[in-house]
């Protein structure tokens, strides 16, 4: 039965979901759902693990503490461009940023940007 006991509850980028799916497939067969995860997150990923829990820990340290863990991990899988995709990933939450703290996250979101273009050369 799937997800029958919850180990742990911590929001997790998608470049360690792929990770951890590409060595749970090592040693043992990957269910459908699996599978399935792996495709998405394999096709939709951007960063590598590195990166992105790097980015993870400077955004949360950034905007003096306002990005909580959970928004920061939204930030890094999706790598928003502009302001109008920030305020989407800001929609639902408790948290109200300025255009300044917007821009901030956005210039940190950069520079890992970056690091993906470089890769694709």
């Amino acid at each position: 039965m799937i997800g029958k006991n919850t180990v742990s509850k911590e929001p997790i980028p998608a470049a360690k979901v792929k990770s951890i799916l590409e060595e749970f497939a090592e040693e043992n067969e990957l269910s459908y759902e699996q599978n399935l995860t792996l495709s998405h997150v394999s096709s939709f990923s951007k960063l590598t693990e590195e990166d992105a829990l790097k980015l993870i820990l400077e955004l949360t340290g950034a905007v003096d503490g306002k990005i909580t863990e959970k928004i920061a991990v939204h930030i890094a899988d999706l790598l928003p461009q502009d302001l109008d995709d920030m305020r989407l990933l800001f929609a639902k939450e408790r948290v109200s940023l300025k255009n300044e703290e917007m821009e901030e996250i956005l210039d940190i979101v950069d520079k890992y940007d970056a690091i993906i273009v470089d890769d694709e050369e």
